[in-house]
């Protein structure tokens, strides 16, 4: 792999965003996989499903097969420019589908190897190299920022002084929800806006309520340079992207732009069309809360991982402090109806949200940039998880995850993504937005 330096500002002094040339393998086609040894033909067939599994094969079966059939829906609606989708069942992809375009001008098509912006599911990566780096003794969760960073300050001078790499990590630091996004959106300098944390009227104490972030959690970044003198993302690279096989996931808007296949965001043109337009930078610049790159074949691994498949990388000591519980986040269960119908609980855990979703834990992320739409979720007691990338808007593909886990799980059937009646007309025309990242995060 070739690295390249590209701007990233690190605590006002410097900083380097990581640019990973496309792996040197040629595209596959929309149904094939990787080479690791974790990764199966993708076929959705009951063979494939790990005897030990608690759902049955033939459920597990029959839910891909409608999975496939919902999907053929919203190709034929042309409700998305382009997605990329894959389940994965006891550390083996089960089923893999891309429909549509990675640029709809072309009509270049998405493959399992299109890169795409991940948006918010990058959290997860600050989140499991910062514990790896702490298991190797470099510092703690209860590490102070202001012991290690010097220009970080509160507007409340205790607050200041209690504030830890947990608190940034799990969403909890006491700022307002979203603090600054508006001004990154306006091409104000991160370093600026993490300087500027001093002029914001706490919400609440440090660690007593939710507070989502994106600016503040970018500190993990400044904080692994001061106490390891490497960068962030050289750190992911070597700990994460590297041993997980995930070759052609990078940093930054110049290594996503050159990669050998990727997925330009669009917006709607008209109620059936969509028109690509260039990526914009402004959370590039917050490389950990939102700067990775990837395609599905680095998903694939990184969910495999995430479930437990990959120990030699992410220990499950490590996995589950990731996703244990942390501070409550009631607000997450009434966004969407699948959430209301089947969430009885919701938490903020490190990079992770946990949610209770029919009386089984379910760990997911969603993440949101202009023009890109992303989710990752999965139920660690039946090894079961799902990840969907997609390069417009709307939330078709976050809708059909629901359908999907209710088929696996038994529960009754719900047509969450309205792919199973009449389309409304422009459904494929969202709701306006302005802040990208102030959604389903």
């Amino acid at each position: 792999m070739q690295f390249r330096k590209l701007p990233l500002l690190i605590a006002g002094l410097f900083g380097i965003t990581l640019s990973l040339a496309a792996g040197a393998a040629a595209c596959a086609t929309p149904a094939s996989v990787g080479s690791s040894p974790d990764v199966h033909p993708a076929q959705h067939d009951a063979t494939d499903v790990n005897a030990n599994t608690s759902i049955p094969p033939d459920r597990v079966k029959a839910a891909l097969d409608a999975y496939s059939q919902w999907l053929d829906v919203v190709a034929q609606r042309n409700e998305v420019a382009g997605l990329a989708t894959a389940v994965v069942v006891n550390d083996k992809v089960a089923f893999e589908r891309e429909i549509g375009y990675a640029d709809a001008s072309t009509q270049e098509p998405i493959t399992a190897d299109t890169v795409f912006r991940l948006a918010s599911l990058s959290k997860a990566f600050a989140t499991a190299v910062t514990g790896l780096l702490i298991d190797d003794g470099h510092f703690s969760w209860d590490t102070k920022l202001a012991d290690v960073l010097p220009f970080f300050q509160l507007k409340n001078v205790d607050a200041s002084n209690q504030a830890t790499v947990k608190d940034i990590l799990g969403q909890r630091l006491g700022l307002p929800h979203n603090t600054y996004d508006a001004l990154l959106e306006d091409n104000v300098p991160y370093e600026e806006l993490v300087r500027k944390l001093d002029e914001v009227t706490l919400t609440c104490n440090v660690g007593q309520c939710y507070g989502y972030q994106n600016v503040a959690f970018s500190l993990i970044g400044d904080l692994i340079y001061a106490e390891t003198g490497d960068f962030f993302y050289h750190e992911v690279d070597k700990r994460l992207f590297f041993p997980l096989d995930m070759t052609s996931a990078s940093y930054g808007r110049d290594a996503l732009e050159s990669s050998k296949s990727w997925a330009r965001p669009h917006r709607p043109n008209g109620a059936h069309g969509w028109i690509p337009f260039d990526p914009k930078e402004a959370y590039y610049r917050v490389a950990p809360a939102a700067g990775v790159n990837a395609s599905l074949h680095d998903m694939e691994h990184w969910l495999i991982a995430q479930m437990g498949g990959r120990p030699d990388v992410l220990p499950q000591p490590l996995l589950d402090y990731l996703h244990t519980p942390g501070v409550p986040t009631p607000s997450e269960m009434r966004a969407t109806p699948w959430r209301r119908a089947r969430l009885s609980s919701a938490s903020y855990a490190l990079g992770w949200r946990v949610f209770t979703y029919g009386g089984e834990t379910m760990i997911f992320h969603a993440g949101e940039v202009e023009g890109y739409r992303t989710m990752i979720a999965f139920f660690p007691k039946y090894q079961l998880g799902m990840v969907s990338m997609w390069n417009s808007p709307g939330a078709i593909g976050t809708d059909l995850m629901p359908m999907v886990f209710d088929s696996m799980l038994g529960l009754p059937h719900v047509d969450w993504a309205g792919v199973e009646s009449d389309p409304p007309a422009n459904k494929n025309i969202p709701a306006k937005t302005h802040h990208k990242h102030r959604h389903q995060n």
